[in-house]
């Protein structure tokens, strides 16, 4: 006789159906943060045991999934387009230690998606003065960023648009640059490209994009 309130296999397929539900949600909406896609997803589907809802890699995992099913060219082109964007924005901040994260970064961006990077100065002025100086308006906001599990802080964000996508830009104090927030969806720190790492990436992806 088996214990607990589900089967492990009821359970599993549980799982399943909420990370699913919860990847159609992502990329429907351009909805983020998996943790609430997961939460929306399974309250849609009547779920609410603890032991049912899938971890956010489950979640990014049927993500990947429901983009290899139901993307196809669509996504592969999306994708290679974000990642020009971002490798010019890299160019154009290469003064200020610019690393890209995030989805365009690990290949989940969809049409909803921004060009994330992390910016590392201490004259955050010089990002600001580096906009104004090649006519490029920009809105300010601030991120909370958790820089280890004990400790976050906000720090300053940019957002702006080159045509038609938004560059999202976080500036961070040079002396955080050997250290990587964590990952809000994983508490790990976050993966980083610098211009070489994003081109590299790229030249990699390029046959099975082609």
């Amino acid at each position: 006789m088996r214990h607990g309130r589900h089967p492990p296999a009821s359970s599993r397929d549980a799982r399943r159906r909420v990370a699913a539900a919860a990847a159609l949600l992502i990329s429907d909406s351009g909805l983020r943060d998996y943790r609430l896609a997961r939460d929306k997803a399974a309250a849609r589907l009547g779920i609410h045991d603890l032991a049912s809802l899938p971890d956010t890699q489950e979640i990014e995992a049927a993500l990947r999934e429901h983009q290899r099913l139901f993307g196809g060219d669509r996504h592969a082109r999306t994708l290679a387009r974000l990642r020009a964007v971002a490798r010019e924005a890299l160019r154009f901040f290469a003064e200020h230690e610019p690393r890209l994260v995030g989805a365009v970064l690990d290949g989940t961006a969809d049409e909803h998606s921004a060009v994330c990077l992390h910016l590392y100065t201490d004259h955050p002025l010089d990002v600001m003065t580096l906009l104004a100086e090649h006519g490029i308006a920009c809105t300010e906001s601030a991120r909370r960023l958790r820089l280890d599990r004990a400790h976050s802080r906000e720090f300053a964000l940019l957002r702006f648009a080159v045509d038609d996508t938004t560059i999202d830009v976080t500036l961070l104090p040079y002396d955080l640059l050997r250290q990587a927030p964590l990952d809000r969806t994983n508490d790990r720190p976050m993966q980083r490209a610098t211009l070489a790492m994003l081109e590299r990436l790229t030249a990699e992806a390029e046959p099975a994009a082609s």
